[in-house]
Formats: C-alpha cells, structure tokens, sequence
C-alpha cells in the first residue's frame, strides 16, 4: 500500500515563513531579545521585522515589551509559554514530513 500523502496543511503557516521561522529559531534559545539584536540575527529592514512580530504576537507566540532606557526607545521580545508549544509542535510536523510519522 502506499505511504499517505503528505499533509503540509499540519504545518503552521504563522511560523513557516522564513522571517517568522528565524525569528522563532532564535527565541526558542535565547527566550528574549532586543529588536536590534533580532534585526542583525535575521537581516531584514526594520519595517519587514515589525510586520512579522506582530504576526507572531498576533499568534501569541511573542510578546512585545516596548521601554524607554533614557531617551532612547528599546523593544524586547520573548517567546511565550503557547509559543514554545507551537515552535515545538512545529518541528515535529516537519520532522514527521522529512522521515515519516515514526522520527522521534
């Protein structure tokens, strides 16, 4: 009999775009990090990350902590407790999609 297709529909598009993937990617190690920092990490212009954190806190995956140090304006984000479900859940899809339901 043959192997079911693929069911890419389990994947979560929230995640699955490559600037919510890298941003993702890097909270799930460092749990925060300040806008500038996340900016270096994925490449992207200002505007491109401000469009994707809103996505993912959207999502509530991230929240967003906006400070002043001084004057000058400071915007942290962390991974929450449902995003670190979500990342992880995440993962084993694609796991399942490149070896099969039985990758562990």
């Amino acid at each position: 009999m043959a192997d079911p297709p693929l069911d890419y529909r389990a994947i979560d598009d929230t995640i699955h775009g490559r600037v919510r993937l890298a941003t993702m990617a890097y909270l799930s190690g460092a749990e925060c990090a300040d806008f500038a920092d996340l900016r270096a990490r994925t490449g992207v212009s200002d505007g491109n990350l401000s469009v994707h954190l809103r996505k993912l806190e959207d999502a509530g995956y991230v929240t967003i902590e906006k400070r002043f140090e001084g004057k000058k304006p400071v915007t942290t984000a962390c991974l929450t407790d449902a995003g670190r479900e979500a990342w992880i859940v995440y993962l084993d899809r694609m796991k399942a999609m490149l070896f099969g339901d039985d990758a562990e």
